[in-house]
């Protein structure tokens, strides 16, 4: 499997004959229990002495074949699937965090994977600092002997800063911590973490895994079965498991995952150079533009420039109102990575609980639009922010 390219994986990893039957698509094994042959066989089972399904919570083939799937084209070697992409933060989290353990984050990361370390954690003595991680010399001052994880979302959510995988998995390693990459923005398909150093890489699937804004879930591949094993103990007891339909369907739409890539991120990467000339926009933050502030660590660590794109209109939180409100064929809302281009204002909704001093700190400011490209015709969706942006005075 390891010599195929990303496109075959996505389409053939995860089908295995023995239990499909000959079907060409994984079936729903859509059963909370699993029964056994003999008294005997039931015991070796629990035991660990014997492979086999038990119950839906432990495992799942249909939940299986996703979970092998997304571990090969992340070249890992293990993982586990889970009801939402906030459940593998979770999940993670309490799996390998301690009372008095510390975690080093990026500061412009998904609202609610700060808000979790922020709210929840801190009550059981974890502490957490919040950094510019795309500054390496950010890392390293920021580090503390107790520091547990380091947590890098890159790109980021939703500044587009890009953090140097391999120079944090070296920091990571040099004080014996875990380098935890969230990989949602690129995808498996443009990036792969664990190849560059990190520990541990999640998604939220709900997003350019998934692709069609149907289904919600999340997913963490581990570079050992070690740490695979923690975690899946912690998933079991704590009940954030997939449910085998929502895997079938996050399989369906994996196939198509690089058809989909291709062609948002072609259209990303026209809507991108349209924006930097645009007179009412300000700036434009996407990976393939030479001027992004860390468009060579891009190049070295990305497969290509992916889908998102952030920029900044004239007016601050007035003009991001009025493009939004002008609109006719982008989507207003939440989430990302769906083959319909999403639009939003991070600074009045996925950021807004987070305070402004905060928000701006981290490069989240009222100016901030982003957008999720999706897979219309290029022509079309120009043409829309074009009469759109017209609109701000």
């Amino acid at each position: 499997m390891d010599k195929m390219g990303k496109a075959t994986k996505a389409i053939h990893v995860g089908v295995s004959g023995d239990f499909t039957l000959g079907a060409v698509s994984v079936p729903i094994f859509q059963s909370a229990v699993f029964s056994f042959p003999s008294a005997e066989i039931a015991a070796e089972c629990f035991s660990g002495a014997r492979s086999g399904y038990i119950y839906t919570r432990i495992g799942n083939p249909t939940v299986n074949a996703l979970e092998e799937s997304l571990t090969a084209l992340e070249n890992g070697a293990a993982g586990v699937a889970t009801a939402t992409g906030m459940a593998a933060i979770t999940t993670l989290f309490l799996a390998l965090l301690e009372q008095g353990d510390h975690v080093v984050c990026t500061a412009s990361v998904y609202s609610a994977t700060s808000r979790v370390l922020e709210t929840t954690f801190s009550r059981f003595g974890v502490k957490s600092s919040f950094v510019d991680t795309s500054d390496l010399e950010a890392i390293k001052k920021a580090m503390e002997p107790k520091t547990r994880i380091i947590y890098i979302e890159t790109p980021a959510n939703p500044t587009m800063v890009i953090s140097d995988i391999h120079g944090a998995a070296e920091i990571a390693q040099q004080n014996r911590s875990l380098l935890v990459v969230d990989n949602t923005f690129a995808s498996p398909y443009l990036q792969r973490p664990l190849d560059h150093g990190a520990d541990i890489v999640l998604h939220s699937l709900t997003k350019f895994v998934n692709g069609h804004s149907d289904v919600l879930g999340g997913m963490i591949v581990c570079k050992s079965n070690e740490l695979k094993l923690k975690i899946r103990t912690v998933l079991s007891l704590f009940g954030g498991v997939m449910d085998p339909h929502q895997a079938w369907l996050i399989l369906r739409g994996l196939r198509t995952l690089p058809l989909r890539m291709e062609k948002s991120q072609e259209n990303a990467t026209n809507l991108a150079r349209f924006l930097r000339t645009h007179p009412k926009v300000l700036w434009v933050r996407y990976p393939g533009l030479p001027e992004h502030p860390q468009y060579h660590i891009a190049q070295r660590q990305m497969d290509g420039s992916g889908s998102m794109i952030a920029f900044g209109v004239q007016r601050g939180l007035e003009g991001g109102k009025i493009l939004l409100n002008n609109l006719k064929i982008f989507t207003l809302g939440v989430s990302l990575g769906g083959v319909e281009s999403l639009i939003e204002h991070p600074a009045s909704m996925t950021h807004a609980s987070v305070p402004k001093a905060e928000r701006e700190k981290a490069g989240i400011l009222d100016e901030l639009v982003r957008v999720s490209v999706g897979c219309e015709d290029l022509e079309d969706l120009r043409d829309d922010l074009e009469q759109a942006l017209s609109r701000i005075p």
